[in-house]
């Protein structure tokens, strides 16, 4: 009864029973516990009833397909901030970068390896999972709560993706400095993304957006990447 309490719940939306059995096998073999749906209509019933920690969601399904899927998750209180890793058949960049800007955090192509899923969601939960240690970062009129994984703008809660928030987090935290794409796939994604620098570059224009006239806080560094920086005027003390 113990295990069952503390072991984390991953949803996976597959509509091909092989590779449903082949994720459930090896996540439940990495310890967490599995719930499991053939298509889109199923899964959604069962994420809004049950809230798992983190979904493994198929981009070609019958039904509900995996970007409206997100489209939903993405727009319920419940599941705004639920991690979300794609898993599709097809590897274009075009069906990589909708699903990134359909609010997905990562992203594995089939055929995939079963130690690269495992990872991959491990790396989901850990970043989505509360410190318990770490103190709000304040920018002048923006807040990053680290605990609560919560980020407020002159007040008002700005509804971010894990990925979002560990991205946004991240650059506050090293405010004013040039950060390379490379080094943020590395440093925010958990492991090496080799050619994907323009997943970086989805979801900088996703967190601009949502930061309305606080966009320009996210400076492109030509050549490089991005850097935070903040009106000068406006900017509190406490971020290292």
């Amino acid at each position: 009864r113990e295990d069952e309490r503390v072991s984390e719940l991953v949803m996976v939306i597959e509509d091909e029973k092989e590779i449903r059995d082949l994720v459930r096998y090896n996540l439940e073999k990495a310890g967490y516990r599995v719930a499991a749906a053939s298509d889109g209509e199923d899964g959604l019933k069962q994420l809004f009833a049950s809230r798992p920690d983190a979904l493994v969601l198929d981009l070609m399904l019958p039904g509900a397909n995996g970007l409206e899927i997100l489209r939903e998750l993405r727009g319920e209180p419940k599941t705004h901030d639920l991690p979300v890793l794609v898993l599709t058949a097809r590897s274009a960049e075009m069906d990589k970068l909708l699903g990134f800007e359909h609010g997905a955090d990562d992203y594995l192509t089939k055929p995939f390896s079963p130690r690269e899923l495992v990872a991959r969601v491990k790396a989901l939960v850990r970043r989505a999972r509360p410190s318990g240690m770490s103190p709000a970062m304040v920018a002048g009129p923006l807040t990053v709560d680290l605990d609560a994984r919560e980020v407020r703008l002159e007040g008002v809660r700005l509804e971010l993706t894990p990925r979002e928030f560990d991205l946004l987090a991240f650059l506050v935290r090293h405010r004013g400095r040039a950060l390379s794409r490379d080094e943020l796939l590395r440093k925010v994604w958990g492991y090496d993304f080799v050619g994907e620098t323009r997943t970086v570059d989805v979801h900088v224009r996703r967190l601009r957006a949502k930061l309305g006239d606080g966009q320009n806080w996210i400076e492109t560094v030509l050549g490089s990447g991005y850097k935070f920086v903040p009106p000068a005027a406006t900017t509190a003390p406490g971020i290292e």
